[in-house]
């Protein structure tokens, strides 16, 4: 059986992408057979419909994973708007079943794996004919806990409660919380991570500095 987890945020351009590539790498560098998911994907480059340069791209690179990065995603598209938007564009519906398909098949490639969501906890999927799709559906369609990332500056108090929240309402497990962009001599981000920890009683299992090449997770996230 494979292990998984899923990644999202507290909004779009968080580093849901930057953390999940090094998360992957550092579980292959431990000797655990770790790999990575993406449902769905939108602001790409292709070539002869090949992703050339995307966030699948960047995880497959970074953590030297032995797939490439169309083996990783279900759905992408060249715009880089909502996933709804993108599918509605293209004349498309995100189709639930076949993102549990292609998810299934990924668990069965490794023991572990990393999913990773567009945009934050309540990004559209489909918002047709009176459907209400989120990404937090299809976390709880998938059946996986999720770790948060948020940033570690001004503001992330208040996204972070707002998304915990929102995810326990939701019924949705959550694994921890990792902050990015953290400068950990600033008595603000110091700040942040203590009373983020207080206010949600959720473990901020690992901090992230810009330009950072490694990750250190104070707690196993996988399980």
């Amino acid at each position: 059986m494979s292990k998984n987890i899923f990644i999202t945020a507290t909004g779009t351009d968080i580093g849901k992408t930057y953390v999940s590539a090094l998360i992957v790498k550092k579980m292959r560098e431990a000797g655990l057979d770790c790999g990575y998911f993406k449902p769905v994907l939108s602001g790409v480059e292709e070539i002869g419909g090949k992703l050339t340069k995307s966030d699948c791209n960047y995880v497959v690179e970074t953590a030297g994973l032995p797939v490439s990065a169309d083996d990783c995603v279900t759905y992408w598209w060249k715009e880089a708007v909502s996933p709804h938007l993108a599918a509605k564009r293209a004349g498309e519906i995100i189709n639930t079943n076949k993102i549990l398909e292609d998810y299934k098949k990924a668990s069965q490639k490794f023991d572990y794996l990393l999913i990773e969501g567009a945009g934050g906890i309540t990004c559209p999927l489909r918002l047709e004919n009176g459907e209400k799709y989120l990404l937090k559906d299809l976390i709880k369609d998938l059946g996986v806990n999720v770790l948060i990332v948020a940033d570690g500056g001004l503001g992330t108090i208040n996204s972070i409660l707002l998304t915990v929240e929102y995810a326990k309402a939701n019924g949705i497990n959550i694994e921890g919380i990792i902050l990015n962009n953290y400068e950990p001599d600033n008595f603000m981000h110091q700040d942040n991570l203590k009373q983020v920890e207080y206010l949600t009683g959720i473990k901020v299992v690992a901090t992230v500095k810009k330009g950072q090449k490694d990750i250190t997770l104070l707690k196993e996230i996988f399980s």
